[in-house]
């Protein structure tokens, strides 16, 4: 009995120590394939960007009313989604097949006899315009396709979030230098947000790739003026600097400003790529179409990423892009073009969220373009517990907060800083006011709700 209870203890042990072993060797080979097999160093640690943390926070918390994200949540104009209609059932059965991978032929046409006009000069459609999955996929290209290891990249914040990870994924280093107001009174405007003309400056050296120019911008709504578009545009001639300019928001510019495109100044359009939107445009954000335009010999590297990236995407609305561009230049003389009158259809909606904001304790910098107000809200921290929000940043743990007690989602704009200025947006929200008028109001309702609890 001893001696076979003795040998059932060892065969137990010897069993044990085996599944010990594999369990090492098992955690050991886990360990050798996740090393191996992990993001790589480009894509930093993959952090989650702003909008996939805010898009799972609103489906989670489900708020009244969504001013976080920037699309329209009324109808565009019948002509626009007709188009659209009529080229998915068309007799021609090519307009559902793989087209042109620079862009669609009718599109690019229309591009060109658009932004030609507005350039002041011939713009070949076939060597001068790319067409891409967004203005998303055109700014990538011209920053992967011309930002090499070791090239600086300079970038005015707070900056549309995708900038950053395309010039590291380039291999190039980003130089950050924030617009910021000259003053904080009550009635600030996105004017007011300025550069600091000497340290501007001093970031161009022989190591300046390029630098990245978002006007109207994103979120401020500034629109730059004619004296600083040629600050900028004299410091990229002297120091031999691209100008990458994002411009989706070019039709959303309100009374008195102008739009300047910087191409369109002397000695810009050979160092200048400039990218457009057809979700901006057209009011169809899901459509998920833009372009970039510019001299050949900058646009074949835009074509080689766009070719080895995506190459070609959707023919039905490339074509129904087309043909509302069509639609709308043949009305271009007239104030019912879409290109005006959505900016005339946005302005009252813009004064109405100011004023809704204004009236309840947050002081909004009142937007010269786009469709989002920056809004202070300093002078809300002692209505509002943030202590039991894990987020790092005050304006993530305002917005929220906020969102959760107000019904209301804002985007917090620290999103759109590097890490060593993200203190320069904590005290802002962003709101989007590109909504129904009934939306509005509800807004109206419940922040005015919020605000005079307790008081």
């Amino acid at each position: 009995m001893f001696k076979r209870g003795f040998l059932q203890n060892c065969v137990q042990i010897a069993f044990e120590q085996r599944i010990v072993k594999q369990c090492q060797r098992n955690i050991y080979s886990t360990s050798k394939m996740a090393d191996k097999f992990k993001l790589p160093n480009r894509y930093g640690t993959g952090e989650k960007s702003v909008w996939v943390e805010y898009i799972q926070f609103a489906a989670e918390h489900k708020p009244a009313v969504n001013l976080g994200q920037g699309f329209p949540d009324f109808h565009v104009p019948k002509h626009i989604t007709q188009a659209l209609a009529d080229v998915v059932t068309s007799d021609n059965p090519l307009l559902n097949q793989y087209t042109r991978g620079f862009g669609h032929m009718r599109l690019v046409n229309n591009l060109s006899a658009l932004y030609s006009k507005l350039i002041g000069r011939e713009i070949d459609a076939l060597n001068e315009i790319v067409v891409g999955c967004g203005a998303y996929e055109c700014l990538y290209c011209a920053i992967l396709g011309h930002v090499d290891k070791g090239d600086e990249v300079i970038v005015i914040e707070p900056f549309f979030d995708c900038y950053e990870p395309m010039i590291r994924q380039a291999g190039g280093t980003p130089k950050f230098i924030a617009l910021q107001p000259k003053n904080d009174g009550h009635n600030i405007s996105s004017a007011d947000w300025v550069l600091d003309e000497a340290k501007l400056k001093s970031l161009f050296n022989e190591k300046t790739k390029m630098i990245i120019l978002n006007t109207p911008h994103n979120p401020l709504g500034k629109v730059f003026t004619q004296k600083e578009i040629e600050l900028i545009a004299d410091l990229c001639k002297k120091h031999n600097v691209l100008c990458l300019s994002d411009e989706v928001y070019e039709w959303m510019v309100y009374e008195p400003n102008k739009h300047i495109r910087i191409a369109s100044l002397p000695g810009m359009w050979e160092r200048t790529i400039t990218v457009g939107s057809a979700g901006k445009t057209f009011s169809v954000t899901g459509w998920k179409t833009g372009w970039a335009y510019g001299p050949a010999t900058l646009m074949k590297n835009v074509q080689v990423v766009h070719q080895n990236c995506v190459y070609t995407f959707n023919t039905p609305v490339q074509e129904a892009v087309a043909r509302s561009f069509e639609f709308e230049l043949a009305r271009y003389d007239s104030p019912d073009c879409y290109f005006y009158s959505l900016a005339q259809e946005l302005t009252p909606k813009r004064d109405y969220l100011v004023k809704i904001l204004k009236e309840n304790g947050f002081n909004p910098t009142l937007p010269e373009g786009g469709y989002f107000i920056i809004a202070d809200w300093k002078k809300l921290e002692n209505k509002i517990n943030l202590n039991d929000q894990p987020e790092k940043y005050k304006d993530f743990r305002f917005t929220k907060k906020f969102a959760k007690e107000s019904g209301v989602l804002a985007i917090p704009p620290s999103a759109f800083y590097s890490e060593e200025h993200k203190q320069l947006g904590e005290n802002y929200a962003r709101f989007c006011f590109i909504k129904k008028d009934e939306n509005l109001a509800l807004t109206e309702k419940l922040i005015k709700e919020w605000y005079t609890k307790g008081l």
